[in-house]
């Protein structure tokens, strides 16, 4: 097996379609059943098993799968070690960042990096901050931003801080707010929560929730035509907006914030792109706080 075998039963075991599988790894489908025919003789059990629905892998063939996964976790783990050995600032640094800061800080943050270090290359996935967590977890990137707090038991720096508040398009009150429509929008669980928790701590009623939609940015347009208010993180609001906020504030008078974190192994810092990443991050953190 090499690394091409290993990405094909990889690919295969995701799509568990032959014809998928192959369109994925812009090789002909006669080509993957022949190398897939080969790897089930050299050794000498059955990978998958075929049906109407896709392939199926079996025993063998799963352990085989997970394998091809850390075959290849190595092989990249190598590659980066080697390329950091002249301690130059390059190679590819790869980012797990969630969807909200990716939309709002991240761009501008990437730009400023990379004009500083050229030779760099960014592999970038975006997600609930839950599954940026996991890609981490997994070994999949080298650090993650994630917004809110999650369960990571290695190195973490606080990078943002910003208030939450109740936006609408005409001046409201927060006692009116059960009375009010509400619009929602599908976010992560940890912000839900949060916003939930200040509800509950206010009123005895639940809110009045006359839209939900799958975008915060739809949300806001809909605020922003006055058909109801919604809960947005500051990261969101910008000053041109045409929207009256009010920031939330706990039963004990806290300011309900919402925190953004570097989270990533100990280990990583080896690297120099990625000590590079998050030693850029810290001091853009230092320079936006004086």
């Amino acid at each position: 097996m090499d690394e091409k075998d290993w990405n094909m039963l990889i690919t295969l075991y995701e799509e568990r379609n032959i014809t998928k599988a192959a369109e994925r790894l812009y090789i002909s489908q006669p080509a993957l059943t022949y190398r897939l025919h080969q790897l089930e003789k050299e050794f000498g059990t059955g990978i998958v098993t075929r049906g109407k629905k896709g392939v199926e892998f079996t025993v063998q063939g799963t352990y085989l799968v997970n394998y091809a996964k850390e075959m290849l976790l190595q092989l990249r783990k190598a590659k980066e070690y080697i390329v950091n050995m002249d301690q130059s600032v390059k190679g590819t640094l790869r980012l797990g960042v969630s969807g909200m800061f990716a939309r709002y800080e991240l761009p501008r943050l990437l730009k400023n990096f990379l004009a500083k270090y050229p030779d760099v290359e960014i592999n970038l996935k975006t997600g609930w901050s839950s599954e940026v967590n996991q890609l981490l977890q997994k070994e999949d990137v080298h650090l993650g931003i994630v917004r809110g707090n999650y369960n990571w038991h290695g190195e973490a720096y606080l990078i943002r801080e910003e208030m939450i508040s109740v936006a609408s398009h005409k001046q409201i009150e927060l006692e009116e707010l059960p009375s009010l429509p509400q619009i929602n929008y599908q976010t992560d669980p940890s912000l839900r929560m949060l916003i939930d928790n200040w509800w509950k701590e206010r009123f005895r009623t639940p809110p009045t929730i006359a839209m939900e939609v799958d975008r915060l940015d739809t949300c806001k347009q809909l605020v922003l035509h006055g058909l109801g208010y919604a809960f947005f993180p500051n990261i969101c609001l910008s000053d041109d907006e045409p929207l009256h906020t009010i920031p939330l504030i706990s039963k004990d008078q806290q300011p309900l914030v919402r925190q953004t974190w570097i989270i990533y192994r100990e280990s990583s810092m080896e690297l120099t792109l990625v000590k590079a990443f998050i030693d850029f991050l810290k001091e853009e953190t230092a320079a936006q706080s004086t």
